[in-house]
């Protein structure tokens, strides 16, 4: 469910022994990580993201147009852009 998410918040907690064994086992259980447990009961009692939300989303990205570079190579126009943003300030320096 939260495979493709960037998280931006960070939030300690503190358990008793218990709880956090309790959470490690079902972790291992799951071949997951603790965090996403943590998610997971979250959104179960508080709520998630709804169908309808999500549908939303998906009909969003769906309309989106353009070029859409997949991760290697916008990384690799990333550093090409900072490398010619580079060799611009060094020519402005130089005048």
């Amino acid at each position: 469910m939260y495979a493709h998410c960037m998280f931006k918040e960070r939030l300690q907690i503190l358990l008793s022994t218990e709880q956090r064994r309790r959470l490690e086992g079902e972790a291992r259980r799951r071949d997951a990580s603790v965090a996403s447990l943590v998610r997971e009961a979250i959104d179960a009692r508080f709520g998630g993201v709804t169908a309808d939300e999500r549908l939303r989303a998906v009909t969003g990205i769906a309309l989106m147009t353009g070029r859409f570079l997949p991760p290697d190579e916008l990384d690799r126009v990333g550093e090409e852009e900072r490398a010619n943003a580079l060799d611009q300030l060094l020519r402005d320096a130089a005048r």
